[in-house]
């Protein structure tokens, strides 16, 4: 099979060819249709992610056909088209795993990162780590949604109740963020860097009531806000328009140092928490809850071999919505 590995942080990703693998006994063997290029698989690609072991495929937005499975895996897995996201393994015995927080297991392993993931052509995934895909979504749709969708859902669950919510950072977990929020009846104003009006206008063609630069206040003062852009210093920003009582929540996995600010800033029980990871409740209720509010993914594609130029256009933003790779 092809493969597009990282082996040196900073250096592109190689074109390899590599035996198909062998599914262990809970593993199922995918035959990768689509998988999503994530905002983390940079931070992987630049050396962010110090948990990372290398050599490793990236990709955690994985849509695959089980194509055999391992001894402990019943055959009828064969044949069905599954989700792969973030999540590939925990221990499932710790504090974290056995009270409802598998996503802050110290023992996790994530696809992409510990695991090889989906930018190639066949990919081993951990039967129980991974989503049956509905029949309405195709493969492009659905990819973005193990990731970029899965992450603003938890995001959104944390900001439950906010009439007024602001997104920091339109790319592919915003705007879908942004359709579910709105299917809640939440009320959403979208911030983007400054120059940016094909954003903002991109943003309030999905439902944003108000979109402008980060360093503008909205008209309203926010319930809470979910920042998606890997800036540390939107943390004040956001919170000097957040309401008391309000939140900001942090929602990537790699984020640059949140600078000094006055403390009157986050009095009035204003509150700052991170979002890590997710759990396969998450998948479940995210999954259950696009039956009620179905979301549109505006995808962008690139062919296995054109990953660095995908990862290039992330960097850039050169799109809207969502990149996804198919072998």
């Amino acid at each position: 099979m092809r493969a597009m590995v990282l082996t040196i942080p900073g250096q592109p990703l190689q074109l390899q060819e590599r035996p198909i693998p062998i599914p262990g006994p809970h593993q199922l063997l995918l035959k990768v249709l689509a998988c999503g290029v994530c905002r983390t698989d940079l931070h992987l690609v630049d050396g962010e992610l110090p948990q990372a072991v290398l050599p490793r495929v990236p990709g955690h937005e994985i849509v695959g056909e089980v194509t055999a499975v391992g001894s402990e895996v019943a055959p009828d897995w064969i044949g069905r088209r599954v989700g792969v996201p973030w999540l590939g393994w925990t221990c499932g015995e710790c504090a974290f795993c056995t009270s409802g927080r598998e996503n802050l297991c110290d023992h996790a392993q994530f696809t992409g990162c510990h695991l090889d993931g989906g930018y190639a052509e066949y990919t081993v995934a951990d039967q129980r780590f991974c989503f049956p895909i509905p029949e309405v979504l195709s493969d492009l749709q659905a990819a973005p949604l193990l990731c970029a969708g899965l992450i603003g859902f938890r995001a959104l669950q944390m900001a439950k109740g906010a009439r007024h919510l602001g997104l920091y950072g339109f790319g592919a977990a915003a705007h879908l963020a942004i359709q579910v929020a709105r299917g809640r009846g939440q009320r959403v104003s979208a911030f983007t860097r400054p120059e940016d009006s094909e954003g903002q206008a991109y943003a309030r063609s999905l439902g944003a009531e108000w979109a402008g630069p980060s360093d503008q206040p909205p008209p309203h003062l926010l319930d809470a806000s979910l920042i998606f852009a890997p800036v540390g210093a939107l943390v004040p920003l956001a919170l000097a328009v957040t309401a008391k009582g309000g939140c900001v929540i942090c929602a990537g996995i790699h984020m640059s140092d949140i600078p000094a600010f006055p403390y009157r800033l986050l009095w009035g029980e204003r509150s700052v928490r991170s979002v890590a990871n997710l759990t396969r409740e998450d998948g479940t209720a995210f999954f259950e809850e696009l039956q009620h509010t179905p979301v549109h993914c505006d995808v962008t594609r690139f062919a296995l071999e054109d990953a660095n130029q995908a990862l290039a256009c992330l960097r850039a933003g050169q799109f809207k919505g969502a990149i996804v790779l198919t072998p």
